[in-house]
């Protein structure tokens, strides 16, 4: 297999494209404001509501081959991590709304040329559900986002009945051999949160070559939670409750998997909605992720991951440059609401550089 390498043009901006960022911050910062204005208290304008907050290590694989020992992979150990694991809207809602969820992992102790702005040694990887992301660009996001920011101020059962329709269809698809990634994005089924594979969705630089990563479930307990399903009329913080409840019990581990560039044409890197077929390249395993037994809610690891950290894609080795329209925009985006939720809360954000900063 001939992989593609990296090379900075091999991103192509849109016209416009920083006059649609900014159309982004200000559209989703309206949204934050909404919720805001309900919740009285500034939340994440996305993946609002945690279900786990847990710390671990991230074991990197040795004698991997070349195209795979790349950037962070590239030399084998183990480094700290920090993992939240959220739903998605960008407000807590009741489980009766089941959306795609996310994965944020930001991993300690990583040497390196970092991006501009990021002056501490951790790597940040923010996953979610799905290995696409529906709105392929920054601009069908900003289009995308209207629909959602209208949404924002409905009641929670017409979210929820948005949902289930968004689930319904999905199964329907299913039938038929195929699923709407749009779907899943407002209805993702009540599956278990550690039986779920998350993704980068879209495309980072991966040393002298271009990857998505994928996080994938890993021990045979996390795997027989395959037919687990919420019931979301007995627990409305069902998804937390179970989350927490398997930490109790078990070890969580994921494989973290890179699938390389290798086609420009059929794995292009400007839209993010277009899969990437795994008969071109197979998602590979590159380093494994355990979390071990610990009590995934405690109050003050909770409000420290919550309401103090900050989990970005712009948190970057040089080597790990997220890449692509939504990419480019949620350099941006992420740090301007994640400005807007410190401010609002009286709360100075910490780029953390030490796992010790957790509380226990």
């Amino acid at each position: 297999m001939t992989y593609l390498r990296y090379t900075p043009d091999i991103e192509t901006p849109a016209a416009g494209e920083q006059e649609t960022i900014d159309g982004i911050i200000k559209g989703m910062t309206q949204q934050s404001e909404t919720v805001e204005a309900r919740e009285h208290h500034a939340v994440r304008a996305s993946h609002a509501k945690s279900s786990a907050c847990v710390t671990g290590e991230l074991t990197i694989a040795a004698g991997l081959p070349a195209e795979l020992a790349q950037g962070l992979f590239a030399t084998p150990g183990t480094h700290p991590v920090a993992v939240r694991f959220a739903q998605g809207p960008g407000e807590t809602l009741g489980d009766r709304v089941s959306t795609h969820r996310g994965m944020s992992i930001k991993v300690f102790d990583v040497l390196g040329e970092k991006l501009l702005g990021h002056g501490v040694d951790t790597q940040d990887f923010v996953l979610a559900t799905g290995t696409t992301f529906p709105s392929g660009t920054a601009a069908g996001f900003l289009r995308d986002g209207a629909v959602i920011g209208k949404a924002t101020g409905l009641p929670e059962g017409v979210k929820s009945a948005v949902a289930s329709a968004a689930r319904n269809l999905n199964r329907v698809l299913h039938a038929f051999g195929t699923e709407s990634a749009m779907a899943d994005f407002f209805g993702h089924p009540y599956s278990h949160p550690l039986a779920d594979s998350y993704f980068s969705q879209a495309p980072i630089r991966y040393g002298d070559y271009v990857a998505k990563l994928g996080a994938v479930p890993a021990t045979e307990s996390q795997r027989a939670l395959t037919a687990w399903r919420l019931d979301p009329h007995q627990d409305e913080d069902g998804f937390r409750h179970a989350t927490v409840a398997f930490f109790r019990e078990n070890e969580v581990v994921f494989e973290l998997k890179a699938q390389l560039w290798a086609d420009a044409e059929r794995q292009p890197i400007e839209d993010a909605s277009i899969d990437w077929p795994v008969a071109i390249s197979p998602y590979r395993t590159v380093a494994t992720l355990r979390l071990p037994r610990q009590d995934a809610y405690a109050p003050d690891r909770v409000r420290y991951f919550d309401e103090v950290m900050t989990f970005r894609p712009a948190h970057s080795l040089a080597a790990h440059r997220p890449l692509g329209s939504i990419m480019r925009a949620r350099l941006q985006v992420y740090e301007a609401l994640s400005a807007f939720r410190h401010r609002e809360n009286g709360v100075a954000e910490e780029d953390i550089a030490r796992i010790d900063r957790i509380p226990a």
